[in-house]
C-alpha cells in the first residue's frame, strides 16, 4: 500500500507477441501523488513464495515464508474460496470512530501437507466458533494467528470447508509506516484498503499474495448505506431496517486486494463501448461532481492498456470514490479505491495495476517495484498518448536527481518492509522500465510487456523471472543492466 496512491475472463484470444497496431509505443511523464514532497503510488499479488515446509510434521507453518512479513499467509494450506457474510454497524457518533463487525467466514481450502493444526491470520477481532467439515474444532489466538486444531487429522491434498464465526469492534488500524489500512472505520461506514497485510483486520485469511482465491461477499448494513465489494453485483435485499448487498469475485485475487467499502454511495453501471468491459462505479453522494471527473477517461484507458498489455483480465472494473481520506488510492481488484477524488493520473495508475500487480502479482513483497514501477510507467505512457507529455521527459526528470540523493540508495529489488511505498519503488522502477525499453527497442519491449501478462497472469512472479523473460525476448544477457538498475544502491551510470 503506497503512501499516496497505494496503487476475468479473456473475451477474445490475443497473440501476446503482436506489435502495437499503432507502431511505436507512446509514452509520458507522471506521478500518482505527493506526500510530504515524496512521490508515491499503488500495489499487487500472485503464487510463488514457498511456505516453510513442516517436513514430515503435521503443523502448518504460521507464515508463507515472506521475509518482510514472516507471519503473513500460512503454510500447509491453499485457500480456494472465501465466502464472507458480514454484519456491520458504523459508529453511532462521528466523534468516536468505532464500529462493530460480526461475520461468518466460510473458507474452502486444500491441504498441502498432513495436518493436525493449521493457522489463519486474524487481528483485532476474535473467533467465537470454528468448524472444520462440520465438526467443532479447537482453536486459540496469539500474535495475529488463529490456530485451528480440527477434530481429525487432515490428509494432504484434501479439500475441506472451514466455518468461522467471529467479530469485534473496528477501529482505524495502521501499517508499519503509520498509514491507515485494513478495515478503516469512518463516520458513515468504512474504507477497506489492505495492502500489504491488512486483510487480517477484517476476516480470517491466509494473508499473502501467493495464496490467491475467489471471493463471495454478503454485507448487511443499515438501510440507506451501500456496501461495495469486488467483482460483480449479485443482488440486494432490504428488511427490518437493514440492506444486504451481495457481490461475487470469480477471478483469483490476492487477499490484500479484497474490499468491502461502506458509505453513502451512488452506483453507476455501464458497459464500455470499445472493450466491452462492464464498469460499476460507486461515488460518494456528498462529493462534488468534479471529484469523479478523472473516471471519464476510463474507457479510453481500458482500450489503450489493452493494446499494450493484452485483454482486460477480469469480469468487471470500476471505482469507489469516498469522501473520507486515507491519504492514498489503492488498486483493489476490479474496483479501485480513491480517497476524496479520482484524478486522471491516479485513475490510470490504478487501472494499469489490474494487469500489473493484480493479475500478475508479486511472489514476495520485495518485488513490489514490478507492481509500482509498471503502473507508474503505464501512467507515463498514458500521459504521452492523451496529453502529449513524452515519457522521455519523465525519465529525464528521474535521471536528473543527483547521485548523492538518498533516492538512489534504495535497492529497488529489496527496499525493505518500511520502504515498500517510497518514491524510488515508483519512479526508479518506472525509469528502469524506460531504460529497458531503450535497450530492447519498442517492438521487443511491447512483446515483453504482453508476454509478462500472458505467461504469469493469475499467478505470481518476481524479479529473477522478469529478467529471464527480458533476456529471452532480447536474446541478450541483461545481468549487468539489472544489477545496475534494481540490485545496486547507486545511481546507474
Amino acid at each position: 500500500m503506497p503512501l499516496a496512491t497505494r496503487g476475468g475472463d479473456y473475451r477474445r484470444p490475443v497473440d501476446p507477441t503482436t506489435p502495437d497496431p499503432g507502431g511505436t509505443m507512446p509514452v509520458r511523464r507522471w506521478r500518482t501523488a505527493v506526500v510530504g514532497g515524496v512521490a508515491t503510488a499503488t500495489l499487487l499479488a500472485g503464487a510463488a513464495v514457498a511456505a516453510p515446509s513442516s517436513g514430515a510434521g503435521t503443523v502448518g507453518s504460521e507464515g508463507a515464508g515472506d521475509p518482510y512479513f514472516p507471519r503473513a499467509g500460512n503454510g500447509g494450506i491453499d485457500v480456494v474460496r472465501y465466502d464472507l457474510r458480514l454484519d456491520y454497524d458504523p459508529p453511532s457518533s462521528p466523534r468516536r470512530l468505532v464500529g462493530r463487525l460480526d461475520g461468518v467466514a466460510v473458507i474452502t481450502l486444500r491441504t498441502t501437507q498432513r495436518l493436525t493444526r493449521f493457522d489463519l491470520d486474524l487481528r483485532g477481532l476474535r473467533a467465537e466458533r470454528v468448524r472444520v467439515d462440520g465438526r467443532l474444532a479447537r482453536f486459540s489466538h496469539g500474535r495475529g494467528e488463529l490456530r485451528i486444531r480440527p477434530a481429525r487429522t487432515l490428509p494432504a491434498g484434501e479439500v475441506v470447508e472451514v466455518r468461522i464465526a467471529y467479530g469485534g469492534r473496528t477501529g482505524r488500524p495502521r501499517d508499519l509506516g503509520g498509514a491507515l489500512y485494513g478495515w478503516v472505520t469512518t463516520a458513515d461506514g468504512a474504507m477497506v484498503a489492505s495492502q500489504p497485510d491488512g486483510s487480517s483486520t477484517w476476516f480470517p485469511v491466509s494473508d499473502h499474495p501467493t495464496d490467491k482465491a475467489r471471493f463471495r461477499f454478503r454485507v448487511r448494513v443499515p438501510e440507506g448505506l451501500v456496501a461495495v465489494a469486488n467483482g460483480l453485483p449479485v443482488d440486494r435485499t432490504t428488511r427490518r431496517g437493514h440492506t444486504a448487498w451481495s457481490w461475487h469475485a470469480a477471478d483469483p485475487m490476492a487477499p490484500y486486494l479484497a474490499t468491502v467499502t461502506v458509505g453513502n454511495f451512488r452506483l453507476d453501471r455501464y458497459r464500455d463501448r470499445s472493450t466491452g468491459v462492464l464498469v460499476v462505479d460507486a461515488v460518494d453522494r456528498d462529493l462534488p461532481r468534479s471529484a469523479a471527473a478523472g473516471l471519464a477517461a476510463t474507457g479510453d484507458m481500458l482500450d489503450f492498456f489493452e493494446r499494450r498489455f493484452g485483454p482486460y483480465p477480469f469480469a468487471a472494473y470500476g471505482a469507489i470514490v469516498d469522501d473520507d481520506d486515507l491519504g492514498y488510492a489503492l488498486e483493489t481488484q476490479t474496483r479501485s479505491l480513491f480517497s476524496g477524488a479520482a484524478e486522471e493520473e491516479v485513475v490510470a495508475h490504478e487501472l494499469a495495476h489490474q494487469w500489473l500487480g493484480n493479475h500478475v502479482s508479486v511472489e514476495r513483497w520485495a518485488d513490489i517495484w514490478l507492481n509500482e514501477g509498471w503502473a507508474t510507467y503505464a501512467t507515463w505512457l498514458w500521459a504521452e498518448h492523451a496529453h502529449g507529455r513524452p515519457a522521455r521527459r519523465a525519465y529525464d526528470a528521474v535521471r536528473a536527481i543527483p547521485a548523492s540523493d538518498p533516492f538512489w540508495h534504495t535497492v529497488l529489488a529489496d527496499p525493505g518492509p518500511r520502504g515498500l511505498f517510497d518514491a524510488p519503488v515508483y519512479d526508479r522502477g518506472a525509469a528502469t522500465l524506460h531504460a529497458l525499453r531503450t535497450r530492447l527497442g519498442d517492438r521487443d519491449f511491447l512483446r515483453l510487456a504482453r508476454l509478462w501478462v500472458w505467461r504469469h497472469g493469475g499467478g505470481n512472479a518476481g524479479t529473477a523471472v522478469f529478467q529471464a523473460l527480458a533476456e529471452e525476448v532480447s536474446g541478450t544477457d541483461l545481468s549487468g543492466f539489472f544489477d545496475a538498475w534494481v540490485r545496486t544502491p547507486r545511481k546507474p551510470a
